[in-house]
């Protein structure tokens, strides 16, 4: 395992144990409410403060992207951290949400790790040596017709600016395909997709943080990702669409009668 890969796991662990002891205390625990359905809890900061000082003893000099607090450093070097991703599932005790770590070197994504801390799933990706869940090696689905897949997906929560254009995809898609799911935690929504759990996925208004890693592990299972013109800035404009080469064709045909606005990025 790459060193830097090997630093994220352990970090991402730390606060997988920081947000497994939490959610026997769920009654007790200090929310927040930053914005409509958007929630942060005493757990999200402890996690977030756990990671970075973790990759931070290591390499000083390397920047943090991080959800709770933001931007900080300037180096070649970025970790993209959602210390808990899929907070309000953990807040009701719905055991779907996990810890998402990302390193971003010039740019380009190069290390990613994704832990479920319920089911003590670890996913792990380094660019050009492929994608793991624990240690098994993952490869997307090879279902060829989008009518036989299964597709998962997130609700706008937040920002509603894109709800018309988006229930229209989602209708398309529910009427296309074999089903649709949506559990809540886009990282491992991502992490299914890389693992052929799901066949393909898409979502509107997500943050780097939600992506990063997932992302990675998709392309170095043989997926792809792209924004909803199938091009590659969905980091910047929140929009994604990833899956199998095969799928991610046809769900980006479903897409496009769609697209109108902000959403032609």
């Amino acid at each position: 395992m790459h060193p830097m890969l090997t630093l994220a796991v352990k970090a991402a662990r730390r606060a997988g144990n920081l947000i497994h002891r939490a959610a026997d205390n769920l009654d007790h625990l200090t929310v927040t409410k930053k914005s409509h359905s958007d929630y942060v809890s005493e757990v999200d900061r402890a996690a977030e403060q756990a990671i970075i000082q973790t990759l931070l003893e290591t390499y000083p000099g390397h920047a943090i992207l991080a959800e709770e607090s933001g931007s900080q450093g300037d180096s070649e070097y970025v970790w993209i951290i959602d210390p808990l991703d899929g907070t309000t599932n953990f807040l009701h005790g719905y055991q779907q949400y996990a810890v998402s770590i990302a390193l971003q070197h010039n740019g380009v994504l190069t290390q990613a790790v994704i832990y479920d801390p319920t089911k003590n799933d670890l996913f792990t990706a380094t660019r050009g040596r492929g994608a793991y869940l624990n240690d098994r090696r993952l490869r997307v689905s090879k279902r060829k017709e989008l009518a036989d897949c299964l597709i998962g997906t997130g609700f706008p929560y937040t920002k509603f600016d894109h709800l018309d254009a988006y229930m229209n995809i989602l209708r398309d898609m529910m009427q296309k395909t074999s089903g649709l799911r949506r559990p809540g935690a886009a990282s491992l929504d991502l992490a299914y997709t890389a693992a052929g759990r799901y066949d393909g996925f898409f979502e509107t208004g997500l943050k780097p943080w939600d992506m990063a890693a997932g992302c990675l592990l998709i392309t170095e299972a043989g997926g792809l990702v792209g924004d909803l013109q199938g091009n590659d800035s969905y980091l910047k404009t929140g929009h994604i669409c990833a899956g199998n080469p095969r799928i991610f064709a046809q769900m980006l045909q479903v897409i496009a009668p769609h697209l109108c606005g902000a959403l032609k990025n």
